[in-house]
């Protein structure tokens, strides 16, 4: 069964669970002071407890999904904030970009924009990372189209155009860096790096990859085939949260070229040897990186709404 299906599988028995649960009990509009911890105290009481329990069970069952989940709460916030517009289905989409094709999208309750930041934190949580204290209280948005995912950082972005794209939403350079981080639980298919491996058009295979790991990925990603192919972006830990990722980075294993390029650029450089550091205060600042993100753009109060079905056709 594939992650997309396996994800929706699971999420979509979290949904059911809050409705047999709360019935169609769904937090009260708020006075649009914006998120808070515990929001749903006294209207859902169990709802972190729910989503926490679920996300739980599918990691036990594919621990893949970690990576899917924190990857897709990333692009919900990047186009018009964390909305859960990304779980919205139909044509011309957010869903159908090509950012996020690959992307696990499927129904939510509670708001669906706060159950994708509560499964991110518990996926971090799950896969030997840090928890934090998630503020809940987002409304979901009503609009998602493929041409607004143009926002998001790409795989072969420079360092000035994703700082350009951090900056869009209120988010530093540093910031950039610790929340890039996260592959370190994530995942690629070969398209996305393959032009690094080969000599082609756009020239020679890209100098900057460490020679040994350059023969691995090129066997992995051979220059006709491995379409279905997927490599961990943490080479030798793509299944714990923690700093190797940065070390990689450092070694010439980036496996993306905006990845790499955050250790050749001097705007970079310095925040990666911090961070990949014996003292490194990396899950700390994720954490507060995490919080910073998912305040983007949100919508509280009367504005948006709580859907019942997060797929729910645009």
């Amino acid at each position: 069964m594939g992650l997309v299906r396996s994800v929706c599988l699971f999420i979509t028995f979290l949904s059911y669970i809050v409705i047999s649960v709360h019935g169609q009990a769904t937090a009260r509009p708020g006075l649009g002071s914006g998120t808070r911890v515990g929001f749903y105290s006294t209207t859902c009481p169990t709802a972190e407890t729910i989503v926490r329990n679920a996300v739980t069970a599918g990691f036990n069952s594919n621990p893949r999904i970690a990576p899917g989940i924190l990857r897709m709460h990333f692009h919900d916030c990047f186009v018009l904030g964390c909305d859960g517009s990304i779980l919205i289905s139909g044509a011309n989409t957010e869903q159908t970009a090509g950012p996020n094709v690959n992307l696990p999208a499927c129904p939510g309750v509670v708001s669906c924009a706060d159950i994708l930041a509560l499964a991110a934190r518990d996926s971090v949580v799950l896969t030997r990372g840090i928890s934090w204290q998630v503020p809940t209280g987002r409304r979901d948005g009503r609009v998602s189209l493929a041409s607004n995912a143009n926002n998001l950082p790409g795989a072969r972005d420079s360092v000035a155009v994703q700082q350009e794209k951090f900056s869009a939403v209120r988010l530093s350079t540093r910031e950039l860096v610790v929340l890039v981080g996260g592959h370190t639980i994530g995942q690629a298919g070969c398209g996305a790096f393959r032009n690094r491996l080969f000599n082609g058009t756009a020239g020679p295979a890209d100098p900057t990859i460490d020679p040994t790991f350059l023969a691995q990925l090129q066997t992995q990603c051979p220059q006709n085939g491995g379409n279905t192919v997927r490599v961990d972006l943490d080479t030798g830990s793509g299944t714990t949260f923690d700093t190797s990722y940065y070390n990689n980075l450092s070694r010439g294993r980036g496996v993306l070229q905006s990845d790499q390029v955050l250790w050749s650029d001097p705007a970079t450089r310095p925040i990666v040897q911090q961070l990949m550091s014996p003292r490194s205060t990396f899950n700390a600042e994720f954490a507060r990186a995490m919080v910073r993100m998912s305040n983007i753009g949100v919508l509280t109060g009367a504005n948006g709404e709580i859907r019942r079905i997060c797929s729910a056709i645009n």
